[in-house]
């Protein structure tokens, strides 16, 4: 997709799906430059499509990117997620630059109270997982005679099964007289670090004019695009649909993006009314004014019907002003 720089979309291309995501970036970004032109154009990638060669492709191009990055590089900046020169962007949310010696890449830290939360109830729901699989299976071997082979192939499955806390757990097969036994301990030295990268993540970058709030807002667009695709679900209340056909595909993200185009039109009206950048919760609250029709018999048997809006709240009355938006006072001509 193709968006402004405050994320108001321009245009969109749709590509073949039957492919790994890391082997379609160079065809992307071709094609988008042939028909968009090669513009000041800022490329964000998610970490799906990142490669070194990918990157090696956009830099020989003299393109600019901001990526995501694999978990794993987090390793590479534990000591700067110990320092406190962090700088708060929004509540909940920090982040901090790293500027690479040659000063040709800039890694944005960022940590994220809520995403701190969701991985820290993760990882404690898979060691629960893990824990009492593991005394499930020390106590098979303690009723009966297990081979070694098997007692190993049951905790390969339970560590496959719960990946996210693997990690934590270190486990010993041994087998003696024919009767297998199993042994295991928490690792203290994955804990902690799970403690500390926990709401953590790292972005990747040769952007070097934009403040590291910039670069994340731009960065976290991403997230809005794929919002788009639920907005027909949510906003739009129009049930999922599963297509079978590559005209109805296309047809269903059209209606998707013409959706996003107006969800972030709306954005940009309450934002140009001092209202942020976050229309549902505006939305919400003026969603709370109701329209009544009154209905009247009359002894002759005819009805009259009176159509009216319930007052606004003071608080809805703000939000209209801010809007410039009054509300009539006969809404239609009275039936």
């Amino acid at each position: 997709m193709v968006v402004t720089k405050c994320g108001i979309p321009l245009g969109y291309e749709v590509f073949a799906g039957n492919r790994s995501d890391v082997t379609t970036l160079a065809e992307i970004v071709t094609l988008m430059e042939r028909r968009y032109g090669r513009a000041d154009r800022v490329w964000v990638v998610d970490r799906g499509m990142v490669s070194e060669k990918n990157l090696q492709f956009l830099r020989e191009g003299k393109r600019r990117y901001i990526v995501g990055t694999p978990k794993s590089m987090l390793k590479k900046f534990a000591q700067e997620l110990l320092e406190d020169d962090w700088h708060m962007v929004r509540e909940g949310l920090e982040v901090k630059l790293s500027v690479t010696p040659e000063g040709t890449e800039t890694f944005v830290l960022c940590r994220s109270g809520d995403r701190r939360a969701k991985e820290k109830a993760m990882h404690d729901r898979f060691e629960q997982r893990i824990e009492e699989g593991l005394r499930r299976i020390v106590a098979a071997c303690q009723r009966q005679r297990l081979e070694a082979v098997k007692v190993a192939q049951r905790v390969g499955r339970l560590m496959g099964q719960n990946t996210r806390a693997a990690g934590l757990f270190q486990t010993e097969v041994k087998e003696d007289q024919g009767r297998a036994s199993l042994s295991w301990r928490k690792v203290d030295a994955w804990r902690n670090w799970a403690s500390l990268s926990e709401g953590c993540y790292v972005l990747r970058t040769n952007v070097t004019d934009w403040s590291d709030e910039d670069l994340w807002k731009t960065y976290i667009q991403l997230t809005e695009a794929e919002a788009a695709f639920r907005i027909h679900k949510s906003d739009l209340s129009i049930r999922p649909i599963w297509h079978q056909k590559e005209d109805r595909v296309l047809a269903h993200i059209l209606v998707c993006f013409l959706a996003y185009v107006l969800w972030k039109t709306l954005g940009q009206i309450c934002l140009r009314a001092g209202l942020g950048q976050e229309p549902r919760r505006v939305f919400d609250e003026l969603g709370k004014i109701q329209l009544v029709d009154v209905i009247l018999p009359t002894r002759q048997g005819t009805e009259i019907r009176k159509r009216c809006i319930t007052r606004p709240s003071e608080h809805q009355a703000i939000l209209l002003q801010h809007l410039r938006h009054y509300l009539p006072t006969r809404p239609m001509a009275d039936l």
